[in-house]
């Protein structure tokens, strides 16, 4: 069985300014999705679906899927703050949808088997889906056996602000123990410091880092539901609180109802936060072109 990919392309990117799932950065005009996509599908990958916003639906099919449905199976599923189990209430004042685990629960109607799940503003690189793709294609008949694809600290700085970064901690079997996540990570001279109770605290540049690059299995989504439907209980009332994937894995890690193993990659990260990280990524994606890792014409 084939894994499928989950792309998360819901987001607007605020502190981008725009639509950056969208935003032409490849030598023909490529997204980094259609890297992402390409990279699935050499790796292994059989299906790849895409967690959007319905407003955006008609733009995102021409701009994205049309390029490649006649190459991968696709499919598109819909994030929006309605979308809740039957039963629950929320502050019918909150604006937005409840982050990246709401937005894999989308998907569960259309994922049966593992599968992966990335951000749509990530670049990952080739390496990291063939390691992903390895890893989901013998976990095919197994539960609650999940993974992470890891990254070093100092490979996901951006030069432009700060940025938030979950750090892994993880046993002598390179297992999952703990997310935590920390915010206002920035170069300093010569260190890389985040905010913690407002204080300064130095962080070590091989720190690994989850990227939002998950592998799992189909019974995540049940365990998901659950955890979900608490989750409204308890702060659905918040008008800004998140339902997030390291939350969802770290639970389960301590109710010992599943493992998750980090795997180490050679690829570097590199992504969009910023407006001024543009030109990097385009000159990064140029060399990988130059070097001969992608066509110039992605899709052709």
């Amino acid at each position: 069985m084939k894994p499928a990919l989950l792309i998360l392309a819901a987001g607007m990117g605020s502190r981008y300014g725009g639509l950056k799932q969208l935003d032409r950065v490849g030598a023909s005009g490529e997204t980094i999705m259609d890297y992402s996509v390409y990279d699935a599908l050499r790796a292994g990958f059989g299906k790849v679906v895409f967690v959007i916003r319905r407003s955006f639906e008609q733009d995102f099919y021409r701009e994205v899927i049309s390029k490649f449905e006649d190459r991968i199976e696709v499919k598109t599923v819909f994030q929006d703050i309605s979308a809740v189990p039957d039963g629950c209430v929320f502050n019918l004042e909150r604006e937005k949808p409840w982050g990246t685990n709401h937005a894999v629960l989308m998907a569960k109607n259309v994922v049966n088997e593992p599968f992966g799940v990335i951000n749509a503003d990530d670049f990952y690189g080739r390496e990291s889906f063939e390691i992903l793709a390895d890893f989901l294609k013998n976990a095919a008949e197994k539960t609650g056996n999940y993974c992470m694809v890891a990254y070093r600290l100092n490979n996901t700085m951006s030069e432009n602000g700060a940025v938030n970064r979950g750090e892994c901690f993880v046993d002598k079997n390179n297992l999952l123990t703990d997310v935590t996540e920390r915010e206002n990570i920035i170069r300093k001279k010569n260190k890389i410091v985040y905010s913690l109770d407002n204080q300064e605290v130095e962080i070590n540049a091989d720190t690994p880092v989850s990227m939002n690059f998950w592998g799992f299995t189909p019974d995540y989504f049940e365990y998901s539901k659950k955890s979900f439907v608490e989750f409204l209980k308890n702060r659905g009332n918040e008008l800004k609180s998140e339902f997030y994937i390291p939350t969802m894995v770290n639970d389960l890690i301590l109710s010992k109802s599943a493992t998750c193993k980090v795997l180490d990659t050679p690829s570097k990260w590199f992504g969009v936060t910023y407006p001024q990280d543009r030109e990097m990524v385009v000159a990064k994606i140029n060399e990988l072109v130059e070097s001969g890792v992608y066509p110039k014409k992605l899709w052709e």
